[in-house]
């Protein structure tokens, strides 16, 4: 069976969205240039006991010019930054939330492995969404109903065959539970399971047709808003833990190209009651 969206599309002012995509693109490629210009040498994480929990002077930095430049083309949108913000919380019609770097472990090692990932989310999901993929040049960008890019490019799925790599990600204590027999289930199948260190670039492989799968146990609204944005309009599916069709699913994330998200729902299903 191939699993297909039911979500029906929900508007938005189209000249707020014009504005929202710019503006995000601007931020996208600044952070970039930050990223690249200090990745691996000398910057220093805070002295806290894991590297999940990294932050540097990169990433505050970064925080507050999407928080000066937002605000201020925006007043009245809240912005929820992973850095400063304990949760996304907000009564408000429209958020921003951004994590300017995710996969700040690699970031600091100066492995080419991190993303600056920002979205504009309302009631349906992501509105807007951009990833920076900064070792690779590429800017990342969708909004709803316009369709996904890479640096200008349209990306949209099908006709290609699917890969054999799926993605998933660490939680801060270590592997999730039923990881060990989800990776196992998956050699079976054929198919090789990749920890990167990025949960944005997991869900952009995806959507660029790399990846065949990204799964996520657990995570923050800014670490998959952004990348969700784009597997969405690339035409992916995006489905919870229990395989519901889910814009931005809250626990548990299953990103997958359509034909082959059944097959990887019951890995992940399976491999959690075990």
């Amino acid at each position: 069976m191939t699993v297909l969206s039911s979500r029906p599309a929900q508007p938005v002012d189209p000249g707020l969205v014009s504005i929202a995509l710019e503006i995000a693109g601007r931020l996208a490629n600044d952070a970039s240039d930050v990223i690249m210009a200090t990745a691996g040498r000398g910057a220093r994480p805070d002295d806290d006991t894991s590297p999940f929990d990294w932050v540097t002077d990169t990433d505050r930095t970064l925080e507050r010019h999407t928080r000066r430049v937002l605000t201020a083309e925006f007043p009245d949108i809240p912005v929820f930054c992973e850095d400063t913000d304990a949760d996304v919380a907000s009564d408000a019609e429209f958020r921003w939330v951004v994590d300017p770097v995710d996969g700040t472990a690699n970031y600091v090692a100066g492995v080419p492995w991190c993303a600056y990932s920002l979205a504009l989310v309302d009631r349906w999901g992501p509105v807007v969404g951009v990833v920076a993929d900064p070792y690779r040049a590429q800017i990342y960008a969708a909004a709803r109903g316009r369709g996904m890019r890479a640096n200008g490019t349209p990306v949209r799925l099908g006709g290609q065959l699917a890969s054999s790599i799926v993605c998933t990600e660490m939680t801060r204590t270590g592997p999730w539970p039923g990881m060990g027999e989800f990776i196992s289930r998956a050699a079976v199948s054929g198919s090789g399971v990749r920890v990167l260190g990025s949960k944005a670039l997991a869900v952009a492989q995806v959507a660029l047709g790399h990846a065949s799968a990204a799964v996520l146990h657990s995570y923050h609204e800014w670490d998959v808003a952004g990348a969700v944005a784009l597997a969405v309009e690339s035409g992916a599916a995006v489905l919870d833990r229990r395989g519901e069709d889910d814009p931005l699913p809250v626990d548990g994330l299953l990103v997958a190209m359509p034909e082959v998200a059944e097959q990887v729902l019951e890995w992940w299903q399976s491999s959690m009651v075990r």
